[in-house]
């Protein structure tokens, strides 16, 4: 081990010196091209008068850097190339920065400096986007204004800024039922009594106290004839009007309604007098988030619980208008705010990932499988045979002998006119005379192969759903399945021979392949293949998130006799709690295959030790599906949840 890391430090030092030569090299060409005269290219006298005569009108040259700078910026260098190495980015590019101003003329030093400027913002941004993953936005801010001070016009910057501020206002609930003034036509004309405080001893009717009570407050008061002239005593010191006209509605058994500002009509309380004389608002209540029951419903609300009668819901265009008074109008108001502020609205972030691995090694050696035999004389009378003029030639030419087979076997075998397969690969001899064979061995194959494949597939799909509704995510394709086919078996033509008219026994045949060949139209199903997830989003009281997932996997495996496909589906169903914007993950294995061939001699393969002699050729594919689940409250039912609940027990009370 100690080896191993000496070693392994000695490369990594080679690496660093060999890199820090190549980034030095430029500078040190430079320096030696400007210290050396004898480097400076040789020039006639009118050539350097002409090449010194512009000078003469340009501004006198910065001065060049001393050698002891130079020296000092290449430590410099030197030490910010090793923080380089250690991922200390913003020291090496203040290094690599101080290096640049003390020697000027190198450009290696404000290059470097860009690189390591850049690489500091990129690990900024990864530990912004790993701080995000984790929840902590402080750290990921300070991260991102840290890499915004180091290159202030980096794109990618800006983008995860706008993205950090976008998980800001996920977290921020907006209520959906919201007043606003600005969706209001007009209110009706208060009315504008004076704030005078008043006291009244009156022994009159009581159409004259209404009346001077009313007149007190500088209204004018009209009188329904419902009203009785009976006599009333009325004594009231220091009341409001508000007092004063409660008081009078008490003694009288009478109320009043405002016209305008100044004038009211009083009439006696009763139910009908009540229905004529109220003043009634007209609403339009805009409810584009229900459906057609839930509109049904509230309409019947609003006439059976708020005594609102004249309510008309419009699913079309999913309002509902109201008219009534104004006081019954505010109050169905704020119980329809609240009703609607009770369901909560929850966003969730599906990420789906598919893993697929795919590994496939080949190990071991392999013997000769087969073993070639054969006599040489009968191989060699055959090869000669084969090419009887080649020998004639060369015994005419004198180049071998007819008494020497072996002389002119190799002639042919060198000059490359005979080829066969027992030459291409070495043989033993043995035996002896005319029995004299030879033994072919096969080839043997030494395997040493490894093939590895990973790949990733990323899906991202966001759903807003209302507490407690179902949310479906499909992914994958639809597969049409033959149910039935429908063939027709009409012919063109009205006349059928043997049937509709007399024929022969050949025309019906031929009639009946005409039918038989006429085309069938198919009746196909189609079924979906791949992921069905359904999820089921409920806010609980302490603002987590319980989630109802439905998962059902489909896909094929095989076929039946007939050809219709054979479906193959897994299912998996359950519940699971989690915190506001955490992650449950849910992974399941979709394919796995394992494959291992052997090949070697037998008998010989399965000797324990002697294994490696065999080829073994083993693959193994696995897929891998992971769910990764994410909810974001994005309105909650109320600012501060919902309300505590409350233990009553008997005789102790509420706690």
């Amino acid at each position: 081990m100690t080896i191993q890391r000496q070693c392994g430090s000695w490369a990594q030092i080679r690496r660093s010196a060999a890199w820090l030569l190549l980034a030095a090299l430029p500078g040190v060409l430079d320096a030696q091209a400007v210290g050396t005269p004898s480097a400076a290219p040789s020039t006639t006298p009118s050539t350097a008068q002409a090449q010194a005569k512009p000078e003469t009108n340009k501004p006198e040259a910065s001065k060049p850097p001393r050698n002891s700078d130079r020296r000092k910026a290449a430590k410099l260098f030197m030490a910010s190339s090793k923080l380089f190495l250690d991922r200390r980015f913003e020291e090496a590019m203040k290094g690599y920065e101080q290096a640049a101003a003390l020697d000027p003329e190198n450009a290696n030093y404000p290059r470097a400096a860009e690189v390591a400027r850049g690489h500091a913002v990129t690990a900024l941004i990864q530990a912004a986007a790993k701080d995000r993953l984790l929840g902590d936005a402080a750290g990921a801010r300070a991260a991102l204004e840290q890499a915004r001070t180091l290159d202030p016009k980096n794109i990618a910057v800006s983008q995860h800024m706008d993205e950090l501020g976008d998980d800001a206002l996920l977290g921020q609930t907006k209520p959906l039922y919201e007043e606003q003034s600005t969706n209001q036509i007009g209110e009706a004309e208060a009315l504008a009594p004076s704030t005078a405080r008043h006291s009244f001893h009156l022994r009159a009717d009581q159409r004259q106290t209404i009346q001077q009570v009313f007149q007190a407050y500088g209204l004018t008061a009209m009188l329904d004839e419902s009203v009785h002239p009976m006599q009333v005593r009325f004594d009231l010191d220091e009341a409001t009007f508000d007092q004063a006209a409660h008081a009078l509605e008490l003694a009288t058994k009478s109320f009043y309604s405002p016209l305008d500002a100044h004038r009211v009509v009083v009439a006696g309380d009763t139910r009908e007098n009540r229905q004529r004389f109220t003043r009634l608002e007209m609403e339009t209540v805009y409810l584009s988030g229900l459906s057609d029951t839930e509109l049904t419903e509230i309409e019947t609300v609003a006439k059976n619980v708020f005594g609102i009668q004249k309510a008309k819901a419009n699913p079309t265009s999913h309002t509902l208008t109201l008219r009534g008074p104004s006081s019954t109008l505010q109050i169905f108001n704020a119980t329809l705010r609240s009703l609607l502020d009770g369901r909560s609205q929850v966003l969730l972030d599906v990420r789906m990932i598919q893993v697929s691995h795919t590994g496939a090694r080949v190990t071991g050696v392999q013997l000769p499988q087969t073993m070639t035999a054969f006599n040489l004389y009968a191989e060699e009378q055959s090869i000669l045979s084969q090419n009887s003029t080649l020998v004639q030639e060369i015994i005419s030419s004198g180049l071998a002998s007819a008494n020497d087979p072996l002389a002119i076997l190799a002639i042919l075998i060198a000059s490359g006119e005979v080829s066969s397969t027992l030459l291409s690969s070495g043989f033993a001899v043995f035996g002896g005379g005319i029995t004299e064979s030879a033994l072919e061995p096969g080839s043997a194959t030494l395997n040493i192969k490894l093939n590895t494949t990973n790949s990733h597939a990323l899906d991202q799909i966001q759903l807003r759903l209302q507490d407690g509704e179902e949310g479906t995510i499909k992914e994958g394709e639809r597969y049409p399945i033959q149910t039935s086919s429908y063939s027709g078996l009409s012919s063109n033509s009205t006349s059928i021979a043997g049937l509709t008219s007399s024929g022969t026994s050949s025309a019906l045949s031929s009639l009946i392949s005409s039918l038989s060949s006429s085309a069938s139209i198919p009746m196909v199903q189609y079924e979906d293949l791949g992921l069905t997830l359904k999820t089921t989003p409920r806010v609980l009281r302490n603002g987590n998130v319980a989630l109802g997932v439905n998962m059902k996997l489909d896909s094929l495996s095989g076929s039946t006799l007939s050809g219709n496909p054979i479906l193959n589906n897994r299912v998996y169903s359950g519940d699971v709690i989690v915190k506001e914007g955490e992650a449950t993950v849910i992974a399941t294995e979709l394919d796995k295959t394992q494959s291992r061939a052997l090949s070697g001699t037998p008998g010989l393969s399965e000797i324990p030790g002697l294994s490696s002699l065999s080829s073994n050729d083993k693959e193994i594919d696995t897929s891998t599906l992971v769910i990764v689940i994410t909810p974001h409250v994005v309105r909650g039912s109320q600012a501060a949840g919902h309300t505590a609940m409350m233990r009553v027990e008997k005789g102790a009370g509420v706690q």
